[in-house]
């Protein structure tokens, strides 16, 4: 394992050559190790405001501040705003940094040894000029490890050799992707605090993208190919969420992160329409809804409206858990009620324990939509987050369709 990480350092203090871009002192590369080589990289930027670090990822729009930055000779501790997640890191010589990306699981922590130089260009052009232009939507075949298909879209932007975009899933969307396309192969990744990726593959003649590898974390590997295919659609059945026969009503209680128990029958939420979230604060998909449906509550909640979440989380230590989702609550500004159900994500009987009047939640984020009788009149299984430009729109038109629609209807 030594010898890999000198091999991937070496290959780091490589002066990179392709786009030509200006590097400055502030801007850097990170990239995590795999044993297989694949290059997870994202872009970051270090600067001091009023003498502290601050450091932001950046992944194609989206930027991720980072302000909880601790030094110890030549040690830093970098905290991530949002998730368990954190950078134990020490500056090695050179302009390099190295150290582990520790993050919190149900179970033991994983990690996974990240480098860190300067530099600005995220992946090399090493096959030259674009050969394709590959903006568009993609129907998307991905296989994986015991070799079952799962069905998924692509939304690409191309300008130049420059490729932005993101896939989306019936359960969700993979964030911002950002890398290029060089002769015939294209490269993305990303790295959120939660997730890194991987995507890479090659364009053939007819413009088909085959032999396509999704790498993610230490070892997590899936196959995938698409198909240019600007009707291509998601079947979202199989992220479906259901009431059970003969159910019309919620009846959950659990305590918010003040240790206030809050229930769906307070008076708080009678006679009024109540989005009901399941989350988790290790999610994502769940961060971008959560950015979305806090704007929304400030701006709408005098029309006679209401939001809660219900988290799911990586443990069922409720400090531990509340410490989590104080993250969410502080950087988004939460106003709403955040409720920790005490069911890991991972139990798989996390709804009969919660939410016995639905069928299995399948994806996180869910949202369920409740009439002013207190009866549930939708669920919405997943997010297209703001990653997904068309379809996040239409996502936040139908979202509004529905909470006028039953804000319109009396009890």
């Amino acid at each position: 394992m030594r010898i890999l990480i000198l091999f991937f350092l070496s290959l780091l203090l490589t002066p990179s050559r392709g786009s030509g871009q200006t590097r400055t002192a502030l801007d850097h590369i990170g990239t995590f190790m795999r044993a297989d080589g694949l290059p997870i990289v994202f872009n970051l930027k270090m600067h001091k405001e009023k003498g502290r670090d601050v450091w932001v990822i950046a992944n194609a729009e989206e930027r991720i501040r980072i302000t909880d930055i601790r030094r110890k000779a030549d040690s830093i501790f970098v905290g991530m705003p949002v998730f368990e997640s954190d950078l134990k890191l020490k500056a090695t010589g050179g302009g390099l940094i190295a150290g582990d990306w520790v993050k919190g699981t149900t179970g033991n922590d994983v990690i996974q040894r990240i480098v860190i130089r300067p530099g600005s260009q995220r992946f090399e052009a090493r096959g030259g000029k674009p050969l394709f232009d590959i903006s568009g939507r993609w129907r998307v075949s991905i296989t994986r490890p015991d070799g079952t298909l799962r069905p998924a879209m692509a939304e690409f932007r191309q300008r130049g050799q420059l490729l932005t975009g993101t896939f989306l899933t019936p359960s969700g969307d993979y964030r911002y992707l950002e890398g290029i396309v060089s002769g015939d192969s294209l490269q993305l990744s990303c790295f959120d605090g939660s997730h890194a990726y991987y995507f890479g593959a090659h364009i053939d003649s007819e413009g088909k993208i085959r032999n396509g590898v999704f790498a993610a974390g230490l070892t997590h590997l899936e196959r995938w190919s698409a198909e240019l295919d600007a009707g291509a659609s998601l079947d979202e059945s199989a992220a479906a969420m259901n009431l059970r026969p003969g159910m019309e009503r919620l009846g959950f209680r659990f305590p918010d992160l003040d240790s206030n128990m809050v229930s769906i029958r307070d008076e708080r939420f009678r006679d009024k329409v109540v989005v009901v979230q399941i989350m988790g604060s290790w999610c994502p998909n769940c961060m971008d809804e959560t950015a979305f449906l806090s704007e929304y509550y400030e701006k709408n909640r005098d029309r006679g409206m209401e939001v809660i979440a219900l988290a799911y989380e990586y443990s069922t230590d409720f400090d531990r858990a509340r410490k989590s989702l104080m993250k969410f609550r502080q950087r988004y500004q939460v106003a709403y009620p955040m409720l920790i159900t005490g069911v890991l994500s991972s139990d798989t009987l996390r709804t009969e324990k919660t939410l016995p009047e639905l069928t299995p939640i399948r994806a996180f984020p869910t949202t369920i939509f409740i009439g002013r009788d207190g009866k549930v009149r939708k669920i919405h299984a997943g997010f297209s987050g703001p990653a997904t430009g068309v379809h996040f729109d239409r996502y936040k038109r139908d979202f509004e369709e529905t909470v006028t629609g039953l804000l319109l209807q009396g009890n």
